[in-house]
């Protein structure tokens, strides 16, 4: 399974145009939160309108997964915590988003939205323990935040990591969980794109200016994971235990050059 992993597009328009532009050539695309620019000139109801767009648009090429992050929340609920109500509307246009998960083969992928609260983290808990319980082979989370003391959460003077995820990666132990959140973590000095945890990875692709986002691409076959951004690339091989420094890539690795065979979930 060949998957793509971006995060905090923040309405980067250019960047959503070259992942649309590069999704066929994965199995599923996954996009892990903060998708809104709340700092832009642009209400936010109308960039949701464009993403809606631009979902759609990459639906029609392959799988795609999305998960809210801290920017996209636009309502309270019932508890008066902020939560990103437009992830319906995704759900409408077909796309798994917060609090579903999907299978794909033996693979099963869990989207965790942000949460805000005692209440909503509670609903990640619960959704976490669900998911513990389903048959699989092997479990992959979308969670917009990495964990705490990570070097995916360091931002080059302190750690931004989620406690509450430290704690339930410890209890479940899930092969893979893909993050964001951080922009700065993979260009800082003890900070990276990749962690391992026990028996789990942890990925955050950082942030770049341009119209190219910075990626990760995931192979479950070949078991290796490559980092794309402007300051170069890097690969780790998931069997392995991960070495630092990580392997420079110089080209690209031969398996993102062939063609993906099964687009279906389970």
């Amino acid at each position: 399974m060949k998957i793509l992993l971006v995060s905090d597009l923040h309405y980067a328009l250019k960047q959503f145009d070259w992942i649309a532009a590069e999704a066929r050539h994965f199995d599923a695309v996954i996009l892990a939160g903060d998708h809104i620019d709340i700092a832009g000139q642009l209400d936010g109801g109308v960039q949701v309108l464009v993403i809606l767009k631009y979902l759609k648009r990459l639906a029609a090429e392959t799988r795609v997964l999305v998960s809210s992050g801290n920017h996209d929340l636009d309502t309270r609920d019932a508890a008066g915590e902020k939560t990103a109500s437009w992830m319906r509307r995704v759900r409408d246009l077909g796309i798994p988003s917060d609090g579903e998960s999907v299978m794909f083969g033996d693979t099963l992928i869990t989207i965790c939205p942000w949460w805000d609260g005692p209440v909503s983290r509670e609903g990640v808990g619960a959704l976490l323990a669900r998911d513990a319980a389903k048959p699989k082979a092997r479990w992959l989370w979308i969670y917009h935040a990495p964990p705490a003391n990570s070097p995916t959460a360091w931002n080059g003077r302190r750690f931004y990591g989620d406690e509450d995820l430290s704690a339930w990666i410890a209890l479940y132990q899930p092969d893979i969980v893909f993050a964001g959140h951080i922009h700065e973590a993979p260009f800082k000095a003890g900070g990276s794109w990749a962690d391992q945890l026990g028996r789990t990875w942890v990925f955050n692709c950082g942030r770049q200016i341009g119209p190219t986002p910075t990626h990760i691409a995931i192979n479950t076959e070949a078991r290796e994971a490559a980092w794309f951004s402007l300051a170069g690339a890097e690969l780790v091989r998931l069997d392995a235990p991960l070495a630092r420094p990580l392997l420079v890539l110089e080209s690209p690795p031969a398996w993102l050059n062939t063609p993906v065979r099964d687009r279906s979930p389970a």
